[in-house]
């Protein structure tokens, strides 16, 4: 199966009619915008590091806010950082292997939902 991603795609999620349940932080809940990414990128594993940064670092669970950032690296590597909406890193984990299919991602947690900011 191939991945893909598009800018195109990812701006029609304005909104969501459904919110899911994570698996095994149940609190944890993501939208339509954030299971298209997991969908299509194959991307559970950004989801799951999302939630359960909420439950291991101390620092992530302190901000109301977060803003997730996911860069791709060449050589398929990558960084995953959180910050806390005004720019400043409270989290990074760099990754030896991503088969992200784009350069990167941002996506929204607040509430207790991961989102895209388009879903804001």
């Amino acid at each position: 199966m191939t991945k893909t991603l598009s800018e195109l795609n990812l701006r029609q999620f304005t909104g969501s009619e459904n919110w899911y349940r994570h698996w095994a932080i149940r609190q944890v809940l993501f939208t339509d915008g954030a299971k298209y990414v997991a969908d299509q990128a194959g991307a559970y594993w950004l989801i799951d590091e999302i939630a359960f940064a909420q439950k291991g670092e101390a620092a992530v669970a302190a901000e109301a806010f977060q803003v997730w950032k996911l860069d791709v690296k060449p050589g398929h590597k990558g960084v995953l950082t959180c910050e806390d909406g005004n720019d400043r890193a409270v989290f990074a984990k760099q990754l030896d292997f991503t088969d992200f299919p784009a350069p990167g991602i941002v996506m929204w947690f607040t509430d207790n939902t991961i989102f895209l900011p388009s879903e804001y």
